[in-house]
């Protein structure tokens, strides 16, 4: 993702040139610093400062914002460190490693009076602005009632795959659920509300090795799940994901309300897409509108204002949004769209299929957010001293 903010400052640089600087690429893989800063240099005419560890860059460099896109257990780590030094900050989804990691970086940040962003980008998409205007504003489907989230495929578990820090429960904290479900739990929040009870399923079904230099090393992570997600406003999910099963693959992403659905047409995490189809049931006839002109239709009920904050120089693209986000929220003292309590109560629905699944009964939302039930998350807050 690193790489993606970097070209999202590039466009924002084209038009603010003067809203910000790079001044130092920190990397512990100096190489990979240093392309980020030749690349930067395109952006502004002069090339940022390397560092490899990030104490030494918080010691020589004078730094108003940070963007970290570490593995995840380094999230609240290089995050704390920085918000100590006096730098606001925006961490790349999800936004800690456990719910008390995301805690501890909250809690720095208040304690420094800094701002803590969470880097989630799908909300801001086009496509899910304009879901959300369908259903929680302009209400042309009528009351939500359920969504379904589906997708089943295999993938040959013999085929020798290499390691990557994401195989490691203690590094990645777990895997889809959390990983590209950090986004959907994102936009689940934001188009219904904050759950009330999570039941799940959280299985490996195959044996997954990865080739570490000599070594075989197993995956640590899930290969299927199946959760049930209850929510306050009364909605009702089941959201499943699987790469174990043979024989048939399919996707299956419907949003429903009472007079029609939103039928997507994309994997199960980044949705509503641009290709999905807005569908009015009217008696027997079905009044099928393309997602591209109901985005159309948004786009020219928002007012220039409205417009703008959502769509700053007209970008529609979510990485470039939050990055405009996060800087103009530091400029101008505001708070963030997506804040790291934002973020943090997305990763909540997270841990909670986790939790579910640990102890082998329905959770609590909000129990799993303020830490009341943790019995997945334990080993890795002890692994890391939290």
């Amino acid at each position: 993702m690193a790489e993606g903010h970097l070209e999202a400052y590039g466009l924002i640089k084209r038009k603010e040139p003067e809203k910000f600087e790079f001044i130092a690429m920190c990397d512990p893989i100096v190489e990979s610093a240093k392309r980020f800063a030749e690349q930067a240099a395109g952006y502004q005419g002069f090339k940022p400062r390397l560092y490899a560890k990030v104490s030494d860059m918080l010691a020589n460099e004078m730094v108003d914002v940070a963007d970290i896109c570490t593995p995840h257990s380094e999230h609240h780590i290089v995050g704390i460190e920085c918000l100590n030094a006096g730098v606001n900050v925006m961490i790349e989804k999800p936004f800690g490693v456990t719910i008390k990691a995301s805690k501890a970086t909250i809690a720095a940040a208040k304690k420094n009076k800094k701002i803590v962003a969470t880097a989630e980008n799908i909300r801001r998409g086009l496509s899910q602005r304009t879901s959300y205007w369908i259903l929680n504003q302009a209400k042309l489907l009528g009351t939500p009632r359920l969504f379904y989230s589906q997708h089943a495929e295999w993938e040959d578990p013999s085929v020798e795959r290499i390691w990557h820090w994401r195989v490691d429960k203690w590094i990645g904290g777990g895997g889809m659920v959390m990983d590209s479900g950090a986004h959907f739990c994102d936009t689940i929040r934001y188009l219904y509300g904050d759950p009330e009870t999570i039941y799940a399923r959280v299985q490996q079904l195959e044996n997954w090795p990865h080739k570490r230099e000599d070594a075989i090393v197993m995956d640590d992570r899930e290969d299927a799940w199946v959760a049930t997600i209850t929510f306050k406003s009364g909605v009702v999910g089941v959201w499943s994901w699987t790469m174990a099963s043979p024989g048939h693959a399919y996707t299956n992403v419907v949003h429903y309300c009472s007079k029609g659905c939103i039928l997507d047409h994309g994997d199960v995490f980044h949705g509503p897409f641009g290709n999905a189809e807005v569908i009015i049931q009217d008696g027997p006839q079905r009044i099928v509108t393309p997602m591209a002109e109901m985005q159309k239709r948004f786009l020219d009920q928002l007012d220039e204002a409205k417009k703008n904050a959502l769509f700053p120089y007209g970008f529609t693209e979510g990485v470039v949004i939050e990055c405009y986000d996060f800087l103009d929220a530091v400029e101008k003292k505001r708070k963030p769209e997506v804040d790291g309590e934002t973020g943090m109560k997305a990763k909540a629905i997270c841990e909670a299929i986790y939790e579910s699944a640990q102890i082998g009964q329905a959770v609590r939302y909000e129990d799993v957010l303020s830490g009341k039930i943790e019995e997945y998350q334990k080993p890795i807050n002890e692994h890391w001293g939290l």
